[in-house]
């Protein structure tokens, strides 16, 4: 029977359920296997969601889950199907003046629409963005957007608003009724006001745009979002608390620009702020080429870092992050938020947050409407019916995050060690070796490297050997271990680098009394992605230290690979030109 929430999906204990969920995840374009490089790896997807062993993560709200495969045709679900039928309807409209095109582009889309929901596993978001491509490559070029004009005009409208005296005098007013004299209370509560306010405008934007209120009705709003608000006052400002990465999720509302105010805020309290965008066309979301195109955007946003690498390393995140206050990156997707076709970008980016904040029902839907859990806090405003809402929902219990400053702490013990032994006047050797890069091979790959190293000691006096397979830490992913060792590697401290040879695994296997089984005939280090990028790193140190060895295989053989998979520990494929 198929399980009614996110969290109760098992994988393994029913085979129909299974297949049923496969062709579901197939009919959405899911599966990792069908689609390696624009799906999200498991790893990636471990950067976001906290995921359990046979567990698996729906990007849709328990809802839209608990829908899926429904019998009755005209339930919630096919009302969910005729909504994004009417959000296509509209973009053919507003955008095709030839009737004669718009004719046949209309009955197109309506036949793959019967088509798509037929099966009644189309995910109602991933409907929307396979509706919404079928019209775009039939009527306009790859770098048309129908709705550019439409999103700066929102931009200017929201920027009048603000320009009004009401606005301006509500947004800054402030009564002296206030619990407690301390100037660093005082200052919290403004933080907060400030915050709740702003939030406030953020989702009102659309509905007040042609419509504004009057200064009653907007004093009115504002002061129930702050009773509304009350417990989230000091939420970004609490005395002691270090200065925060905020990952800043824009909505499909077209409110960029009080976003924008809401960023500079937090940037004035001491936060570091990365905004995601939408790479192309969504419908009102902002886009990567409107916060680098439209004049009014590039003056609001000053001095801000636009990155435009839909890959980046974390050695390369977190340098940004050092650089600028405001980091604009896009999610690398023009749809509803989908953590498996995100880019590797903002993965990195939600996993380098200590938190993700979001408005609008979408998010509300996608991160709070669901039972599945995910890897950082998340606060969340939207409104409906009844008015403004702000809702926080705590990371996952197993979920930890390790701070640069974690990293380096660890970093830091093993380079004190190599001190330490040079105090002692022996060497200090540093062996790479495969780890992951044979699939389902991870333990075996770190017994081999644990019996060579132990080996080595036994036959080389007055050294200290670092072996990686000795320092696994439980909870850090590849991205961190890789980090890690690379401050250990540019220490200085390392008088031979060695690269495990196909010598060493046959050894290895000879010590352990086993023949080498076949996946491991003839391997070395050059078959690790992770060992390629550290052959790197040491031939770099070794033009700062040319006294240090060099052992292994040659380093030429080494450069047929890129960078190491994401979040994996070394596992990526050699590149094909």
């Amino acid at each position: 029977m198929k399980p009614l929430l996110a969290r109760d999906i098992t994988l393994g204990q029913d085979t129909l359920f299974d297949a049923w969920l496969y062709s579901m995840l197939m009919d959405n374009n899911l599966a990792y296997f069908l689609n390696p490089h624009l799906i999200a790896s498991q790893e990636q997807l471990g950067f976001m969601v906290q995921r359990e062993e046979k567990g698996l993560y729906l990007p849709c709200s328990d809802t839209t889950f608990a829908l899926l495969g429904e019998k009755d045709p005209k339930g919630n679900l096919q009302k969910q199907y005729n909504r994004a039928w009417r959000i296509i309807c509209r973009l053919i409209r507003q955008s095709i003046p030839d009737p004669a095109i718009r004719s046949r582009i209309f009955q197109f889309c309506r036949l793959r629409f019967c088509q798509y929901t037929a099966q009644r596993t189309l995910l109602p978001s991933r409907l929307v963005k396979r509706m919404t491509d079928l019209v775009l490559k039939q009527s306009f070029s790859p770098l048309e957007d129908p709705w550019k004009e439409k999103r700066r005009n929102a931009v200017r409208k929201h920027q009048a608003l603000m320009q009004r005296e009401e606005f301006s005098t509500s947004l800054d007013s402030v009564n002296g009724d206030f619990p407690s004299k301390r100037i660093s209370s005082i200052r919290q509560r403004l933080n907060g006001l400030e915050m709740i306010r702003l939030f406030c405008l953020t989702v009102m934007a659309r509905d007040w745009e042609d419509n504004p209120p009057d200064k009653e009705l907007l004093t009115a709003t504002l002061n129930a979002a702050e009773d509304t608000a009350r417990d989230f006052l000091t939420l970004f400002s609490e005395s002691g608390k270090r200065r925060a990465t905020i990952l800043y999720l824009a909505d499909g509302d077209g409110s960029v620009y009080f976003d924008l105010l809401s960023i500079q805020a937090l940037i004035h309290m001491g936060h570091r702020v990365i905004y995601a965008v939408k790479d192309e066309f969504f419908f009102y979301a902002p886009t990567i080429d409107d916060l680098s195109e439209d004049p009014v955007l590039e003056r609001f946003l000053g001095n801000a870092k636009i990155l435009h690498e839909p890959t980046i390393s974390k050695n390369a995140l977190l340098r940004e992050l050092k650089a600028n206050d405001l980091l604009i990156i896009s999610d690398g997707t023009r749809e509803r938020l989908n953590l498996y076709r995100v880019s590797v970008t903002f993965a990195r980016a939600w996993k380098e947050a200590d938190v993700i904040v979001c408005h609008g029902w979408r998010a509300h839907d996608i991160l709070l409407d669901t039972s599945s859990e995910f890897t950082r806090d998340i606060i969340c405003f939207w409104k409906d019916a009844t008015g403004f809402h702000i809702s926080l929902r705590k990371h996952a219990a197993a979920s930890h995050k390790f701070s640069e400053r974690d990293i380096k702490e660890q970093a830091g013990l093993i380079i004190q060690s190599m001190r330490n032994a040079h105090k002692e006047k022996r060497a200090v050797i540093f062996y790479s070796c495969i780890i992951g890069s044979l699939p389902g091979q991870t333990s075996q790959a770190i017994e081999l490297a644990k019996t060579f190293v132990e080996h080595l000691r036994k036959k080389l006096d007055n050294v200290l050997i670092i072996n990686p397979a000795e320092h696994f830490i439980d909870g850090m992913d590849g991205d961190d271990l890789m980090y890690m060792w690379e401050i250990v590697q540019r220490s200085g401290e390392i008088d031979v680098w060695r690269f495990q040879s196909s010598a060493d695994i046959e050894q290895s296997f000879a010590l352990l009394g086993r023949k080498v089984p076949q996946i491991w005939s003839g391997k070395d280090a050059t078959y690790s992605t992770g060992c390629t990028k550290e052959m790197h790193i040491a031939l770099d140190v070794q033009k700062g230290n040319p006294e240090m060895q060099i052992i292994g295989p040659d380093p030429k053989l080494f450069f047929r690979r890129g960078e190491y998979g994401v979040g994996k520990y070394f596992d990526a494929s050699i590149k094909k030109n």
